[in-house]
């Protein structure tokens, strides 16, 4: 069970390198400093020559997710790791965790491996209406369907700002 007290960071990381930079963070921090590292996916579907069938991406490449309670401890023990990794901070170069808020709103789209599942919708009357997964009832952040590509574009805040993240979205009827 992880402390009240742990905090989620957000580290940059060289895009194509964040499964292998994951490993080193484990294998290298200790697991009192680093409680949980994981990097976010996304649930769609690709099609290939058999069909579609599903797959997952990552919800922001070139970006780790760190749990901690110790931020100095980790950002020392960072430097241990060969693939290089910057946590995200304010412009006085000191290190900024998500709001309880931003970390909310993502413990809300995400399952426990930390994946944003494929969500189903329908469109009527030129409005997208969620059916099915994580995007029903936030149908407000979403700011663009790609029905072709099967995903939507949503609204994420993060650090105060606001982000466009894309996630899987099956459209299964339009009126």
């Amino acid at each position: 069970m992880t402390s009240i007290n742990n905090k989620w960071y957000v580290g940059q990381v060289l895009a194509g390198k964040e499964a292998s930079t994951l490993s080193q963070c484990r294998k290298l921090i200790d697991p009192s400093i680093l409680h949980e590292s994981f990097v976010p996916e996304f649930e769609t579907m690709w099609k290939s020559s058999a069909g579609w069938r599903p797959e997952r991406r990552l919800l922001f490449p070139g970006y780790l997710f760190f749990v901690t309670d110790n931020i100095e401890a980790l950002a020392a023990g960072l430097t241990n790791v060969p693939n290089r990794v910057r946590i995200l901070g304010d412009e006085e170069d000191s290190f900024m965790a998500l709001s309880d808020a931003e970390r909310d709103w993502f413990l809300a789209f995400i399952d426990q491996d930390r994946v944003v599942r494929m969500s189903e919708g329908v469109i009527e009357n030129d409005q997208v209406r969620i059916t099915k997964g994580p995007l029903m009832g936030k149908e407000a952040r979403i700011r663009k369907v790609d029905r072709h590509k099967r995903c939507a574009f949503v609204e994420v805040d993060m650090f105060g700002r606001k982000t466009t993240a894309r996630v899987g979205l099956e459209i299964v009827r339009k009126m």
